[in-house]
């Protein structure tokens, strides 16, 4: 690469490097942009990056080091003790406890020559790695929470035919949605660790595995209620400030939970454009039975329409994003909050996939409960719309995920879903942009051909499948609006995402979790008492088709901006011509402009990998925290 943009840029990145004098070039260079580092036992570098003195708490017993990175209350003691585990099966124990800790973090450990680094159960935190030797060494396993980070340190290339599946209307299907855009680059799974040896072999071991749905609502919703508030209180607990988005009954949940403890929240409500939007409705209630809430209204006319700025924006993201679409409507608040003095800003994003689940969940109920699955049904059918014919087929179409996998290849090209398709197969079958390319149709065709040998779905059965499947994507929305407010130096928080949380949601029955009877039943049951009685029985949800359609009207012509000169055409990927009659369209915003949103993202991330980073005075090299105990 030309330049070293997220390098430079980025403000919180790390590299986890093995302990061998093999990785030395690795961190030479990685520490002309760091800010700090640690190291192992022998005084090799063992992390090397950016991150807030305040997220990171390392512990260490003998040559065992552990490090904490992220959202989070473990303290040093906590880690020496973890540390002192004798064996590598005693370690791998107390990790495994560890990471079970309440709040959102990376987990990274040095011992016995090797190193293991962790990140989440769903894409919030991740971890890429490589064993790619660019400096002439052997091969040198490296890891980073950071894709683009982990490709400028090695020189990758960008892998064009991988940017096909970007294209596709409703995301590349699991698990091709989580390999990186690099040459050279692996995912570590979510719920995997990733094991580097000194000499450079890695493997991987799952961690973590959803657990069994069989805890009644009651007994969930109590459980749910101390997650929440062990979550909230991660975020809070220390801090003078935090804001909030207060909207719909996930939010409301967040911000009413911290309201009872000691630190001032700041809670802020986004007007929509539509009148029918009724969350300031909600949010003013609130607000009046909890007086110690600050709360802002900001009012529709301040309000970014979708597409607002979509030609002008430099964020430096690792991966193409749909949140790009809605980039400046999202960070209106939060830039809000970063201007309100602070640091720490809560959203509810992840309670939707958690609470509303997925009607996917009726396959194994018709065998064990098919009086009340059969009841849902009919209330699913006439909520939505299904047809009877369409609901029956999905129903009993036993095929297996690599089935499906293979009809989505097939049928790439074919029409879009209609709105009424039931959502009870293992996932809405993605199709290619229809100004895609017939070399960008085949690529894609290909890659998941390709990967069709030996594929297993993501959970045990197509509703499990496709919660996580769902989890996995929109917590990698929430990863990318941290990235575009890390420069501001507010982190933004989704308590939903932990793991005890996360657990606790799905062990709850689903005949109980998901129904068309109630909206969201588990919260509900679980904020009696925390959120007031007249915003806890909600059950509306807003949503941004009015701001998608008027944007698409207002901001026509940034769109048409980013047709000429389409660095996608250039690649071979767009017919820019068929793009640009798409944008002069009238669309409607639930089955027509949402295709041009994977597009427009990659787009917009080809282009910002073309700036030049920052101009600044080459780092001191990073400064290795003190070991205190030697």
């Amino acid at each position: 690469m030309a330049t070293f943009l997220s390098l430079q840029a980025a403000p919180t990145w790390f590299i986890a490097l093995p302990d061998t004098a093999a990785a030395a070039p690795f961190a030479a260079r990685a520490n002309r942009y760091a800010t700090r580092s640690l190291r192992h036992a022998s005084g090799r570098p063992w992390l090397v990056g950016r991150w807030e003195e305040r997220a990171a708490v390392t512990g260490r017993c003998g040559g065992t080091r552990i490090a904490v990175i992220g959202e989070h209350a473990v303290t040093e003691q906590y880690l020496e003790q973890a540390a002192a585990a004798t064996g590598p099966a005693s370690l791998t124990t107390a990790l495994d406890r560890a990471a079970r800790r309440p709040g959102c973090f990376h987990l990274v450990a040095s011992a016995d020559g090797r190193v293991h680094v962790r990140g989440g159960v769903v894409n919030l935190r991740r971890v890429f790695h490589t064993d790619t030797a660019p400096f002439g060494s052997g091969p040198v396993s490296v890891a980073s929470d950071r894709a683009d980070v982990l490709a400028e340190l090695i020189d990758a290339d960008l892998d064009e035919r991988r940017i096909a599946l970007e294209l596709l209307t409703s995301g590349a299907p699991y698990p091709l949605s989580e390999p990186p855009l690099w040459q050279g680059l692996r995912a570590v799974p979510s719920g995997h660790c990733l094991t580097i040896d000194a000499d450079g072999r890695t493997t991987m071991r799952r961690w973590w595995s959803p657990p069994d749905p069989v805890v009644p609502l009651a007994e969930g919703a109590r459980h749910l209620r101390e997650a929440l508030t062990e979550a909230v209180g991660v975020r809070t607990r220390g801090r003078e400030l935090v804001t909030a988005d207060l909207g719909g009954l996930d939010s409301t949940a967040l911000c009413c939970t911290a309201a009872r403890g000691d630190t001032k929240v700041v809670a802020y409500t986004a007007a929509l454009h539509d009148e029918s939007g009724d969350d300031v409705y909600w949010a003013r209630h609130t607000v009046q039975e909890l007086p110690g809430i600050e709360h802002h209204v900001v009012p529709a006319k301040d309000t970014a329409m979708t597409f607002d700025g979509i030609d002008t924006l430099h964020d430096i993201l690792d991966t193409p994003s749909i949140i790009t679409v809605d980039r400046n409507r999202r960070m209106g608040i939060v830039e809000m909050a970063a201007a309100r003095g602070c640091n720490l800003h809560m959203t509810g994003l992840g309670g939707d996939e958690l609470l509303a689940g997925t009607p996917a969940r009726l396959h194994p109920l018709l065998l064990t409960h098919p009086w009340i699955a059969l009841r849902n049904i009919r209330g699913y059918a006439a909520k939505y719309q299904w047809t009877r014919r369409a609901t029956l087929r999905q129903l009993l179409d036993r095929r297996s995920y690599r089935s499906w996998l293979g009809r989505v290849a097939r049928d790439l090209t074919g029409p879009p879903p209609g709105t009424n398709t039931p959502l009870l197969d293992w996932s809405v079958p993605p199709r290619m942009a229809p100004w895609a390319t017939p070399d960008a149709v085949a690529a894609a065709r290909e890659l998941i051909r390709a990967g069709l040998s030996g594929i297993e779905p993501r959970g045990r059965g197509h509703g499990e499948h496709r919660e996580l499947v769902a989890m996995d994507g929109i917590s990698q929305w929430t990863r990318h609006i941290g990235q575009m407010t890390a420069p501001l130096g507010i982190t933004v928080a989704a308590p939903y995402y932990d793991t005890r949380v996360i657990e606790t949601c799905l062990a709850v029955r689903p005949q109980e979790r998901i129904t068309p009877w109630r909206y969201k039943p588990l919260i509900v049951e679980a904020m009696r008492g925390v959120v007031p009685e007249t915003s806890r029985t909600r059950n509306t949800k807003a949503n941004a088709t009015f701001e998608e359609e008027v944007g698409l009207r207002e901001h026509r012509g940034r769109l048409l901006a980013l047709c000429d000169d389409s660095r996608l055409a250039q690649l071979g990927l767009i017919d820019e011509n068929i793009l640009r009659e798409w944008c002069r369209r009238s669309l409607a915003a639930e089955t027509e402009s949402y295709q041009l949103h994977p597009t427009i993202a990659c787009e917009v991330w080809l282009r910002s990998r073309e700036m030049t980073p920052p101009r600044q005075v080459d780092a001191a090299p990073a400064q290795s925290i003190a070991d205190r105990k030697e």
